[in-house]
């Protein structure tokens, strides 16, 4: 068994972490008795504004918001100096900044854990058209996807912020199983009692509307790379957040439920 490392003497950082996920953390760190630190992620590109918040932090959650990891070394030099320890919210999509902030972590020195994933919550983008349209335009319908429930990755770095025995992990975390998108969709529909369908859209139209969000090309191709690769090979489901937390994690069935008054 871990020892609990971080008491409530010591605050925890959570710093460019929004949404769900951040919010989440605050709570699961209050029940734990474990007090907080929000920055806004602005923090991230001001040094000095986020050293002298970091003073006194016993760890960080750390997330990047940004399109790239640019200023990103500043950063993580902050951090390293400041706090023992960073537990860093990634990505389980290659070609993506944050690999580039991974390997900051990594020359840095400073313990830490991170946590590759992503969230059921990524299914809110499809909200609107659903509202809408009942129906989700998109790339690789037949992508099997293993996101997990963000409830889980809170947990699972509530746990790597305030034990010992986590240092230097590479926690790659999904949901009990792997539906495809279109599997998703009809799970959404179900869930809000309304019918849903997928519309699949050529890769090349999914790239553009991903440039227009300014996103860089890498980035962009990366994802559509790594969604076309799940259409012959589903991501494999891991136990990372029952062998961590020791519950099982949620179905994404479940997360639908929860929130499926936002798709009516």
């Amino acid at each position: 068994m871990t020892e609990k490392r971080v008491d409530d003497a010591s605050p925890v950082l959570v710093v460019g972490v929004s949404g769900t996920v951040g919010r989440h953390v605050g709570l699961q760190l209050a029940a734990a008795g474990v007090r907080a630190r929000p920055l806004t992620q602005r923090n991230l590109l001001d040094p000095m504004s986020l050293e002298a918040a970091a003073q006194g932090a016993g760890a960080v959650l750390l997330g990047w918001p940004y399109p790239t990891a640019d200023a990103a070394a500043d950063a993580v030099g902050v951090l390293a100096r400041e706090v023992g320890r960073v537990v860093f919210l990634s990505s389980a999509v290659p070609d993506r900044p944050e690999g580039e902030i991974e390997a900051l972590l990594a020359a840095s020195g400073v313990r830490h854990t991170v946590l590759r994933a992503h969230g059921f919550a990524a299914a809110l983008q499809w909200a609107e058209e659903i509202r809408s349209a009942g129906a989700v335009r998109g790339y690789g319908g037949a992508a099997g996807l293993g996101p997990v429930d963000e409830r889980d990755i809170a947990a699972v770095a509530v746990r790597a912020l305030v034990e010992d025995g986590h240092d230097g992990a590479r926690y790659v975390l999904t949901g009990p199983e792997s539906p495809t998108q279109a599997e998703q969709v009809g799970i959404i529909g179900e869930a809000a009692g309304r019918p849903v369908k997928w519309e699949e859209i050529p890769r090349e139209a999914a790239r553009h509307r991903m440039s227009a969000s300014g996103r860089p090309r890498a980035a962009i191709d990366g994802t559509l790379d790594f969604i076309h690769a799940r259409i012959a090979a589903p991501e494999p489901a891991t136990t990372t957040v029952q062998d961590v937390t020791g519950h099982p994690a949620r179905s994404f069935r479940t997360w639908a439920t929860d929130h499926a008054a936002l798709f009516r």
